[in-house]
């Protein structure tokens, strides 16, 4: 049983004892085990350990700074170098049959393996030492209160390992290629000890997976024909895996390196400060009086916690043991309550900006900036929680709940409506003036423009600051108190407005100033500390308080814990990304991405929608046991461009983010989908519910999200790609009444209890408003199929501008006959002839065939696809077509009949209500 078994069978154990949930001491020890490591330790050993992860805090701010110039390889290595000690020394190695077996049996397999791809007289006599010296650990095993002299020793090893690419950097960059025998020992011994604490931090599944990799790696030869290769020896493993930074210290590590290290951080920082309580509280002033109001409340924590925070883990624990008692006070059931925290809590991976690190590794992987993948991950995110919120609303119609009572008069409807607008308008108005102000002071003062900024900025803080010492502090209240009425909503605003100048600072530095996502980070946790160090005394001269020395004292040791928390919720997150990297590395020392192409097209029939669900049943699975990151990473370097190729192939452009994206939703599935959603069962330790049955709702809730992916694969507006404002305004308008609409069909309620028949209908609406082109397309085809010989006169009728469909028969990479769909981009010309040459293409004519003769380098033809000797099969010239939406009519026509049929029946029981 793996630790991550355990703390379920924990779960579970305390739902059989007829708990009302596990307490806060229980519920610490469940996210530490699962996130920041389940030793402790007191005593110098637990001085030391604090030490070391404040040193790396400290050293990933330093690189990240404008001053801290150092080599990207050389703060891998450091990086991996912390993550492999404080890995090893803070998670622990449990000892059950099912971790003594792997961490056994796994060990002796790769020595085998290793020894078995020794060529050219390599001597490995020595392979099994470092792997008997990690199994020697793990059967000894490992308490959870102290470090044993054997487990300081593989701490040590595995970060030397790690730090062997800082420490002889040189002299390795002087022989590449043809590494030596210190080479191939620090290398075997490195892959093993960070297999190892992969087992101990993050479960035995990624563990098990590059171990598979690296077995296919070594045993292609001996694989089935179709994914065979030539095999690749120890040399090549040892130069590839660990020497370079093609596999364990690649992008992915990088990436962990450079940006997610310091947006955690940001993170943990502005917890410390108090923002995460701060906003819970503002979510229940604001939405806890409405029906089912806890849960609403939930929802919108969990988004605003989301914004600083990648783990779903921490997110349901954080929220849930404040959010979960009330809700279930309010009529929720335990299972609902905690689904709900679940649903809520896992999406918020999929709000931008941290994403849960993958927007960084999108970045890397998809070769656009972080502005764009913030712009096209926003609309579905913002659109997914609208959803859970509506969702959660119909939940509470159907169960006839009320919200909970308000210590207030509310304002009449309209007073409130133009309160709002004048807010909205004051923030424009300062948004403005804040805008087109630091774009004056930048040119006017050139050299002291920075120190200009950072004392408004402070001033800004600083009213704010005494804007919140007017107000009460803001207490976390138990929430299994009685609740008499919510808090006031403006009171509860202003107490902790200035926590949003650390988010203003980092949104402004990666949208508006465009600077590198580690800069902007840095510059927001730089200002973030600053706040941590002044708060308390400046909140206590306002309020005529102060202990100016024990304030700050007090606020020092917030921003150390804050560092040290920072750096251990880093530590699964760097030792997955590097253990990823084992996989990529093997991706691309093998070209298995190809051979996998064959395998999906094969599979799926050259179906796109097919291959979209392969690749959403692959994603589910491996993120049963894989951290989202590392299922991210390991699902999009094996099938996202098996996807953009066959989806070519089929005449659909997917666009690559749009198919990043796609894997990223499917991979956060698996926290919340049984039997293994670790979510639903943290959900459920808080609850006191069933965990699987938790899970099972919290599946049905997340249908909206799983959705989504398939929904903009297909109509990419939803991303915001190829849109102007108006348009992006609308596609949100109308996406998001489409996604309620699913929300109803789904949960069998919209005004009334759904027939059959009605769901049906609300979800061919809601397909309808996402996809309207679909309906269009079949009633008029916007193109139609020409013979290869019109192609000219094909050209000469499409506009400049519009891009000509060529349906085109050639060989592959590899040489294997394909067929696929080019899209030609039509430039200016008088003639079909001058239209397709400036286009950079040339044919000649074979009795009733047309070759392409000629494709001009670095041409609109080449970029397509096109090439020298490929023959075009038809020509797909596009033709007026109606506006795709008119299908709305039809599509609201039926939602008319829908709402009246409901109405009915609505005032039908209202009346035998009142006459009985």
């Amino acid at each position: 049983m793996s630790q991550k078994d355990q703390q379920k069978a924990a779960a579970v154990e305390a739902y059989g004892a007829g708990h009302g949930g596990l307490s806060q001491m229980e519920l610490d020890e469940l996210v530490a085990s699962s996130d920041t490591g389940g030793r402790s330790v007191s005593g110098m050993v637990g001085t030391l350990l604090l030490l070391v992860a404040l040193a790396w805090s400290l050293f990933q701010l330093y690189i990240a700074s404008p001053f801290g110039l150092f080599n990207d390889t050389l703060a891998r290595s450091i990086h991996l170098g912390f993550a492999v000690f404080l890995g090893i020394m803070m998670f622990p190695a449990a000892r059950t049959k099912f971790q003594l077996a792997l961490g056994v049996i796994i060990p002796l397999a790769l020595a085998a393996l290793f020894m078995l791809s020794a060529k050219d007289g390599t001597a490995v006599w020595w392979v099994p030492i470092p792997a008997l010296f990690v199994i020697a650990t793990v059967v000894l095993g490992s308490p959870k209160d102290r470090v044993p002299v054997w487990e300081w020793a593989l701490a040590i090893v595995g970060a030397l390992c790690a730090l062997y690419l800082f420490m002889f950097y040189r002299d390795i960059a002087d022989r590449v290629g043809a590494p030596i025998m210190q080479d191939y020992v620090v290398a075997v011994t490195g892959i093993l000890i960070l297999l190892e604490a992969t087992r101990r931090a993050l479960g035995p599944a990624l563990m098990i997976v590059a171990s598979v990799f690296l077995l296919y790696t070594v045993m292609g030869p001996n694989m089935p024909s179709i994914i065979a290769h030539k095999g690749n020896s120890l040399s090549e493993i040892v130069n590839h895996q660990w020497i370079t930074t093609e596999g364990v210290f690649g992008i992915a590590l990088g990436v962990s390196t450079s940006f997610v290290f310091l947006f955690v951080l940001f993170g943990s920082l502005l917890d410390r400060a108090g923002a995460g309580n701060y906003f819970i509280q503002v979510a229940f002033s604001l939405m806890g009086h409405m029906k089912g109001g806890p849960a609403k409340a939930a929802v919108v924590s969990s988004a605003m916690t989301g914004l600083i925070s990648g783990s779903s883990i921490a997110n349901v624990v954080t929220t849930g043991t404040f959010t979960i008692p009330l809700m279930k006070k309010v009529g929720f059931s335990s299972e609902k309550a905690g689904a709900v925290e679940v649903a809520s809590s896992v999406n918020g991976q999929i709000m931008p900006p941290v994403m849960g690190a993958a927007a960084f590794l999108m970045v890397e992987y998809v070769g656009i900036p972080y502005f764009d993948v913030v712009k096209h991950a926003f609309l579905p995110a913002v659109i997914s929680y609208i959803a859970l919120v509506y969702i959660v609303h119909l939940e509470a119609l159907k169960a006839g709940m009320e919200g909970l009572p308000r210590a207030y008069t509310p304002k009449p409807i309209v007073q409130r409506l133009i309160g709002i607008a004048f807010t909205i308008a004051v923030i424009c108005v300062v948004s403005f003036a804040v805008y087109y102000g630091m774009g004056w002071i930048r040119p006017a003062f050139p050299e002291t423009a920075g120190y200009i900024v950072f004392a408004f900025i402070s001033l800004v803080y600083a009213g704010l600051l005494y804007v919140a010492s007017r107000e009460k502090p803001l207490k976390m209240e138990d929430p299994d108190a009685p609740v008499t009425s919510l808090p006031l909503p403006g009171p509860t605003v202003r107490s902790g407005l200035h926590f949003i100048l650390p988010v203003v600072v980092l949104v402004w530095a990666l949208m508006v100033d465009r600077l590198s996502p580690g800069l902007s980070a840095f510059w927001a946790s730089a200002f973030m500390i600053f706040i941590l160090v002044t708060q308390r005394p400046l909140m206590a001269i306002f309020r005529g308080e102060s202990r100016l020395v024990a304030d700050i004292k007090a606020g020092v040791f917030d921003l150390i814990d804050g560092l040290v928390t920072g750096a251990r919720n880093m530590i699964g997150i760097g030792i997955a990304t590097a253990t990823a990297g084992i996989i990529v590395g093997a991706v691309s020392q093998t070209g298995v991405g190809s051979a996998l192409a064959d395998v999906v097209e094969v599979l799926s029939g050259g179906n796109i929608l097919a291959i979209l669900l392969l690749t959403a049943v692959l994603s589910l699975i491996l993120g049963m046991g894989l951290p989202t990151t590392a299922n991210y990473i390991v699902v999009s370097a094996l099938l996202a461009p098996v996807i953009v190729t066959l989806g070519q192939q089929n005449g659909l452009i997917v666009p690559l983010i749009a198919v990043h994206l796609f894997v990223f939703y499917f991979g956060i599935m698996a926290d919340v989908t049984p039997p293994v959603g670790l979510a639903s069962f943290a959900a459920a330790a808080v609850s006191g519910g069933d965990p699987i049955k938790t899970g099972v709702i919290a599946f049905f809730y997340s249908l909206r999200t799983a959705a989504l992916p398939f929904l903009f694969i297909f109509n990419t507006e939803l991303l915001l790609i190829n849109v102007t404002w108006a348009q992006g305004l609308f596609v949100f308008f109308v996406a998001t009444i489409a996604m309620l609409l699913f929300a109803a069909a789904t949960q069998g309620w919209f005004l009334a209890k759904n027939r059959f028949y009605e769901s049906i209908a609300l979800l061919l609406i809601a397909f309808t408003l996402f996809r309207p082109g679909f309906w269009m397309d079949m009633v008029s085809p916007p193109y139609v199929e020409e013979a290869p010989s019109e192609i000219v006169q094909a050209a000469a009728d499409t506009p400049a501008g519009d891009r000509l469909r060529l349906r085109v028969a050639g060989m592959n990479d590899l040489g294997d006959p394909i067929t696929f769909v080019a899209l030609l981009p039509i430039g200016d010309g008088a003639t079909g002839e001058e239209k397709l040459e400036n286009a950079g293409l040339l044919f000649r004519e074979d009795g009733d065939k047309m070759i392409v003769d000629d494709v001009t380098y670095n041409s609109a033809a080449q970029s397509a696809g096109l090439d020298w000797d490929q023959e075009v099969l038809r020509v797909l010239k596009p033709v007026p077509q109606p506006s795709k939406y008119l299908m709305f009519i039809p599509a609201l026509l039926l939602l008319g009949l829908i709402v009246f049929l409901q109405r009915g029946r609505n005032t039908r029981g209202l009346r035998q209500t009142a006459a009985a």
